[in-house]
């Protein structure tokens, strides 16, 4: 009888263990001023949004890899390439030799094809893409499991024509800083919102300061979200980060995927830290050009060091089904829970 009922005790842990309701997983991988963000749902199903850059014996690539193992995948059943710029389409070829992957999203065919290094990058890309791409436009919808939306908001140089997540007409704009239309692959980036219960994050990738400005102005389309990874890798040279955008989504985090000297200045860290309401800022890397105020703490940077130093370190989010999350620095395990307003 003993026997039994340890076994029955055994068993009916085993059935709690597996019960355990599995959270949404967002993985930002160090590609050093490249980008390549990993998110998997409760489901399983995973979704990769870039691929770094080429060469360097294929690190980004390997780095990808190793984070999806950690993360207990064995292949990608969705990528989403922004746009066709070497830091976020160059390890595409590397990365599908190392493996599957299923379906890949993106904004339609390159405008910078007729450029020497634009159409390297294109061809490549094609060459791995396939019969398995789908171009999207601003509007539709990504097929993702596990309760989890994500909707296109700009591609290809357009943007969502209604309001979505309780837009609003944004008293930012009036006198906003305008810019003057960009005309690179930037520009086209394809960028989404995901919905996961009372939790949002938005990702458009390296969305110009024009679009933004067309994303948040006169309405803001996307309105506020929980968690946003930084535009252009940290607002780069301000060509990205519209603060009448950026202030006016007010996101709780942000994720900033910039390299030790790309990608973050002093200026994009102000943008950041003037968003009404910010509860925390978190980096890729230690900006080496920024002063120390210029920086989050230490305990909320991945990677510290630079070049040969640099140990690939990621921040990982973790997303409840009742919108409670937490950011864990995968460098010295540091984490700060939140819960999405």
């Amino acid at each position: 009888m003993r026997t039994l009922s340890l076994l029955s005790v055994w068993t009916a842990a085993a059935v709690l263990l597996t019960a355990q309701p599995r959270t949404l997983d967002i993985y930002w991988i160090d590609v050093e001023g490249g980008a390549s963000t990993l998110i998997i749902a409760p489901s399983g199903e995973s979704l990769l949004v870039d691929t770094g850059f080429p060469g360097n014996d294929d690190r980004d690539a390997k780095r990808i890899q190793a984070a999806a193992v950690a993360a207990g995948l064995t292949r990608i059943d969705n990528l989403v390439i922004t746009h066709f710029h070497g830091d976020h389409v160059g390890g595409l070829a590397a990365l599908s030799k190392a493996m599957p992957i299923r379906k890949i999203w993106d904004h339609g065919e390159s405008i910078e094809a007729s450029q020497q290094k634009g159409a390297t990058l294109w061809l490549d890309y094609l060459a791995v893409a396939g019969s398995k791409r789908t171009v999207v436009k601003p509007g539709n919808k990504i097929p993702f499991a596990g309760n989890v939306d994500i909707t296109v908001v700009s591609a290809n140089g357009e943007v969502i024509s209604e309001p979505i997540n309780k837009g609003f007409v944004n008293k930012l704009c009036d006198g906003a800083e305008r810019k003057p239309t960009d005309n690179t692959e930037n520009s086209r980036s394809t960028g989404f919102l995901l919905t996961y219960g009372k939790f949002t994050f938005l990702d458009v990738g390296d969305l110009t300061w024009d679009r933004e400005m067309m994303l948040g102005c006169p309405v803001n389309k996307v309105g506020e979200v929980t968690l946003m990874q930084a535009t252009h890798h940290g607002f780069s040279n301000g060509q990205s980060g519209a603060p009448a955008l950026i202030w006016s989504v007010k996101p709780q985090v942000v994720v900033v995927n910039n390299g030790a000297r790309k990608g973050f200045s002093n200026g994009g860290y102000e943008t950041i830290a003037k968003i009404p309401g910010i509860e925390g800022i978190w980096q890729g890397h230690k900006g080496a050009m920024n002063d120390a105020s210029h920086n989050t703490s230490d305990d909320m940077i991945a990677n510290l060091d630079e070049g040969a130093a640099d140990k690939g370190n990621w921040i990982k989010a973790s997303v409840s089904s009742d919108g409670k999350f937490t950011v864990t620095n995968n460098r010295n395990k540091f984490s700060k829970s939140y819960t999405s307003r």
